[in-house]
């Protein structure tokens, strides 16, 4: 069995992932549900030789010692793919996500013109949140995108691995891999204050140094665009306070609130008809949004995003309910997605009456 054919089915049928593991048939992610490609079931040495065929050198001995490794690679005519090559049961299991060549806008993603606004910004931190498959590296490759289309930058990006390439245009774009180009984010974060970046793009902040670093640098004049594994703005604010010790949890809301741009949190859902379509919250850091952080009153972050619509925040219940609005989604899977549920269902009855 090909790899390569695998994936190119993968891309005709517009999966999104492909999953290799033995004892099943190959399977494909279409739509967020997955479905075998053909009923041929794949033994451990198919799997292992697959993974042979993608796997780089410079990652092989990091399988072999930590038993799982996570690269990205490129088909000429199909896209870039991150994989994920791991063991289960003893023997090899692969997980490939496909990624198209070309990096698509804000708006070919139905993301509203506040997050081309907040791309724009001369500094500060702008966080992207969601669960793992919401397409927070998309929308962060959306961004970066428009700062290269728009000023002459330095952007430096540091990701586990590189998923988009992008080409230079009126920004110079430097791109490191983690365990490649650089150690660790942290240590990347530490580096580029010597790199006279003007934008720092940051795969994702995963501990204590890699946070720290990042508020650093957006607090000394550097616009910096991350991601967080969380479901909303509000519960954001509160992973980045709490992975600090309490003695340092003030001085953190201080700081947080003083370079917080905004916070995008976004989840893909299945589309009426097929494909997948974008749900979203949006918190901009007005000083009312500052003022609650610094005091550590994070609960009424979800109260500001209601009534901050002239700023451009929106809350995901008024997302939903504008997808539900336009046929594009079920009620009964907007009611499930939604942060507060019960929230979601009043604007449903009221609509109704």
């Amino acid at each position: 069995m090909d790899i390569y054919e695998l994936l190119r089915k993968t891309a005709e049928l517009n999966g999104t992932d492909l999953h290799l593991t033995v004892n099943l048939p190959p399977m494909v992610r279409i739509d967020s549900i997955l479905h075998p490609l053909g009923d041929q079931v794949l033994t451990a040495d198919d799997t292992a030789s697959m993974a042979a065929e993608i796997l780089p050198k410079t990652q092989d001995s990091i399988f072999k010692s930590q038993l799982n490794a996570d690269f990205s690679f490129g088909v000429p005519g199909l896209g870039r793919f991150r994989a994920n090559v791991y063991l289960q049961r003893g023997s090899v299991a692969l997980a490939i996500r496909r990624l198209p060549f070309d990096v698509p806008s804000s708006e070919e993603l139905g993301l509203p013109k506040i997050v081309t606004d907040l791309a724009k910004k001369k500094r500060g931190m702008v966080i992207v949140t969601g669960p793992t498959g919401s397409g927070k590296s998309t929308t962060l490759a959306s961004m970066v995108r428009t700062i290269n289309d728009s000023f002459r930058y330095h952007i430096i990006t540091l990701e586990d691995p590189i998923e988009y390439t992008f080409k230079h245009n009126l920004s110079i774009v430097n791109q490191r891999e983690v365990g490649n180009d650089v150690i660790s984010f942290a240590e990347g974060l530490r580096s580029a204050l010597r790199e006279d970046p003007d934008v720092v793009m940051l795969g994702e902040m995963r501990d204590l140094a890699s946070i720290s670093a990042a508020l650093t640098l957006a607090e000394t004049g550097h616009l910096v665009l991350t991601t967080l594994h969380t479901k909303s703005a509000a519960e954001s604010v509160d992973r980045i306070v709490d992975v600090f010790p309490p003695n340092q949890q003030q001085q953190v809301r201080t700081q947080l609130s003083t370079v917080l741009e905004g916070i995008i949190s976004q989840r893909l859902m299945p589309k009426k008809g097929g494909g997948l379509i974008l749900a979203y919250e949006i918190l901009i850091a007005t000083p009312a949004v500052r003022s609650l952080i610094r005091d550590g009153k994070t609960h009424q972050i979800p109260s500001s995003i209601q009534t901050g619509a002239s700023f451009g925040m929106v809350t995901m219940e008024n997302r939903l309910f504008e997808l539900i609005q336009k046929r594009y989604i079920d009620v009964e899977q907007a009611i499930e997605m939604a942060n507060y549920p019960d929230v979601l269902k009043r604007l449903i009855d009221a609509q109704k009456k």
